[in-house]
């Protein structure tokens, strides 16, 4: 499951189990990535806060799946096999339709993202950028983001994300965080309320 100790769900006690069974699945699964944060509880609260807030807030106005298809962006750079599963499960759910979701991700694998139009296509440069070369990162980056009709809001919100995925995948990658025995591509889905982190 990871290289570091972990505490299950049928073993945790006191804030440990009260933030399981905010974050659990169905049949009281937790994610691994969120396990691997139970030696150190406010760690996880930390995680799942900025999840979230960055991934599933409702005053975010670029569409759920393209954010879920920026995770699976940055982590494919990163060789995240974890973070790709999940979120690459989800964006498909998201998007309803199996074939353009394969398409997208062997477009993303490719570099080629003849699929996305052009403004999509800009912020997965800009991603890219910020993943890869962040100190070579400039204001004209953003005003090419700008050119394409991304708003300074929606600017925030991918750098965010990006931001948040190179956080997640070093969680995953640092700490030999494995699949195994993960429920695939659930996540919080209710983004109304901010305080309901279950996932399904």
């Amino acid at each position: 499951m990871s290289w570091i100790k972990t505490i299950k769900y049928k073993e945790a006690t006191g804030s440990l189990l009260k933030l399981y069974n905010q974050v659990k699945g169905p049949d009281n699964n937790v994610d691994n990535i969120m396990m691997a944060h139970s030696l150190r509880p406010h760690t996880m609260q930390g995680h799942m806060t900025m999840y979230k807030y960055v991934l599933h807030h409702p005053h975010n106005s670029i569409d759920k799946w393209f954010l879920e298809c920026i995770g699976v962006y940055v982590s494919l750079l990163n060789q995240c096999d974890y973070c790709v599963d999940h979120h690459f499960s989800g964006m498909s759910r998201l998007l309803g339709d199996q074939v353009k979701s394969d398409t997208i991700k062997k477009e993303l694998i490719s570099r080629n993202h003849n699929l996305l139009n052009q403004k999509q296509a800009t912020a997965l440069d800009y991603v890219k950028a910020l993943t890869r070369n962040p100190s070579d990162l400039s204001q004209g980056n953003i005003d090419i983001m700008r050119k394409h009709d991304w708003s300074d809001g929606e600017v925030l919100e991918i750098n965010q994300v990006a931001a948040y995925f190179n956080y997640a995948n070093r969680t995953v990658l640092g700490l030999g965080v494995s699949i195994k025995g993960d429920d695939i591509g659930l996540s919080p889905n209710n983004s109304d309320d901010l305080n309901d982190w279950n996932h399904s």
